[in-house]
């Protein structure tokens, strides 16, 4: 059973749902410390990020055991805190993960987690807190709650004011959520100067060369698109895939010679990889992608901008299923028959690079059914 009775509740003890904070009615029977207001949210927070962390959960919401002595306890407290700063990070990457694959809504349980995890670690006034506050006013701006996610942007705005140490990456991707806010308002001169100050602040942490600047230079060539300034978009848009493809090959690079290195001192082969973590790859394959749509809209202008981005794509791809050998053969399976249905006289090489990318573009949003195991 995994209905709370409230004679069971010690008295004075207040239960709370921890999607939306009202009063519990259920708990997760897997780790009994996690409580809901009904089906619903237990539902959404287990297929979003309780199923990862439910054990997990266990020694930070129960009492700490009893130590014999002050350096036993000091040790106990010091691991607690890195239990609590490893779940901040995780469900950091997955919130994140999930906004780049437009999952907005599983989004939100993940960032919530984040953002308790920061206030029992770094206190109610922390500039540690900002980063979550804007991953859930990203995702209330992809459910179209306009107003929550300013009210989440606020707090964040009012914690870095109140800051005298904010570092620039925080600024950065502070202004670029006020810049999505004014876009999703229509008010672009405003969406304007926020991602411009995103770019600014960006290059000062990481230069202006690097992929997390990549972001400001493309949601601003998004507004051009869309207000019908082609050439400006178009010379963002290289900006962005020169950023990517210069990131990947030199990746690349370093991982093939250290391949070489491996070979000859292990004789074993060494598996490569993006150097990404999950949210950053899911952020590449959107952007990527994106711009990609729009080279193919225009490519009998431009071919080889379109063709650029497409090897860009498949590099990315590339690096990613060497991490599985289940996975490159499916997609060289997909590549072949999409490649046999394209008539004579097609570049060989832009097929393959189709087929791997439309391969990938299938498999980036499996359906999953977890309720079912749901404890």
């Amino acid at each position: 059973m995994n209905v709370i009775y409230p004679l069971a509740v010690p008295k004075g003890r207040r239960l709370c749902c921890e999607v939306c904070d009202a009063p519990a009615e259920r708990v997760c029977t897997a780790c009994t410390v996690t409580y809901y207001c009904g089906v619903v949210h237990q539902r959404a927070d287990w297929g979003s990020i309780h199923e990862k962390i439910c054990q997990l959960l266990i020694p930070l919401r129960t009492s700490m055991p009893f130590y014999n002595s002050e350096e036993e306890r000091k040790h106990g407290l010091q691991q607690l805190q890195q239990r609590q700063k490893h779940l901040i990070e995780f469900c950091y990457t997955v919130a994140q993960k999930y906004l780049f694959e437009g999952k907005h809504e599983d989004a939100v349980p993940a960032a919530l987690h984040s953002l308790r995890f920061r206030m029992n670690v770094h206190g109610l006034s922390s500039v540690e807190l900002v980063p979550a506050y804007l991953l859930l006013a990203e995702a209330s701006l992809g459910l179209g709650r306009i107003v929550q996610a300013e009210e989440y942007l606020c707090q964040a705005q009012w914690t870095v004011l109140k800051s005298t140490e904010c570092p620039y990456a925080t600024h950065s991707l502070l202004h670029r959520n006020l810049g999505l806010l004014y876009m999703a308002k229509e008010n672009y001169e405003e969406a304007r100067y926020h991602l411009a100050n995103d770019i600014y602040f960006a290059s000062c942490a990481f230069g202006t060369e690097d992929i997390r600047t990549s972001g400001g230079y493309f949601h601003l060539a998004n507004i051009f698109y869309g207000l019908k300034k082609l050439d400006r978009a178009d010379t963002l848009y290289t900006k962005v895939s020169e950023i990517w493809n210069k990131y990947l090959n030199n990746h690349y690079q370093v991982l093939s010679q250290a391949r070489i290195q491996q070979i000859d001192l292990l004789g074993k082969r060494f598996e490569t990889d993006t150097g990404l973590d999950e949210a950053q790859e899911a952020e590449a394959i959107r952007i990527l992608t994106s711009i990609w749509n729009i080279r193919e809209s225009t490519s009998d202008t431009a071919p080889q901008k379109t063709i650029f981005v497409l090897k860009t794509l498949v590099m990315l791809y590339h690096l990613m299923m060497n991490s599985s050998k289940q996975t490159f053969t499916k997609h060289l399976l997909c590549t072949r028959a999409w490649s046999s249905s394209q008539p004579v006289g097609y570049n060989r090489g832009d097929r393959e690079a189709q087929g791997t990318v439309g391969a990938q573009r299938r498999d980036s949003n499996p359906t999953w059914d977890g309720h079912k195991n749901m404890p």
